[in-house]
């Protein structure tokens, strides 16, 4: 496999020029970090992914190196809702623009709709697809529809009736000022 075609060092700039695509299905336990998020074994079903890399022509200077990945993950996970183990879906469509340095990227981010990284002709996709796929977990996991029902009250009938039954702290006071004579 050239460096332009292999995803651990990816020669991005060659990649895009020539049209290249990648894609493959990785072990979940070659990502380490989305596999910590795991709450449980992690599932039989790969991480799949895809890279296409292209040339975008630009107005008054030179082309832009443009990578659009496309990445699917499930994770286990525990729903926030009901407690029960879920399986969450990790879904990635995004393209990002190459620029040719770090200062250049820094300059360019606040202005920039796309997400800017730095050309590179030893680029970790791999290292690309864990972080897209980290930002693309759910806040608060939790299923469309839990398979239980879910009690949503704050209290129950008990605690309820034991504040009814006790006597206010207040009521004594009341019972001490009126009693009391000017």
């Amino acid at each position: 496999m050239t460096p332009a075609g292999n995803p651990a060092h990816l020669d991005v700039q060659a990649f895009a020029r020539t049209g290249g695509d990648l894609s493959g299905q990785t072990p979940l336990e070659l990502y380490p970090r989305l596999q910590a998020e795991a709450c449980g074994p992690a599932p039989d079903a790969p991480v799949r992914w895809q890279a296409s890399g292209e040339l975008r022509a630009a107005t008054g200077g030179q082309d832009q190196v443009w990578l659009r990945l496309r990445a699917q993950a499930r994770l286990p996970m525990v729903c926030q809702r009901c407690l029960l183990p879920m399986e969450a879906v990790l879904v990635v469509d995004r393209a990002f623009r190459f620029v040719a340095d770090e200062a250049l990227a820094l300059a360019e981010d606040d202005e920039s709709e796309e997400d800017l990284l730095v050309l590179s002709r030893r680029f970790d996709l791999s290292a690309l697809i864990e972080d897209e796929l980290l930002l693309a977990l759910p806040v608060v996991p939790r299923h469309d529809q839990c398979p239980v029902e879910v009690k949503l009250a704050v209290a129950d009938e008990d605690f309820e009736r034991s504040l009814q039954d006790k006597p206010s702290p207040f009521a004594a006071l009341r019972g001490l000022s009126n009693g009391k004579s000017n």
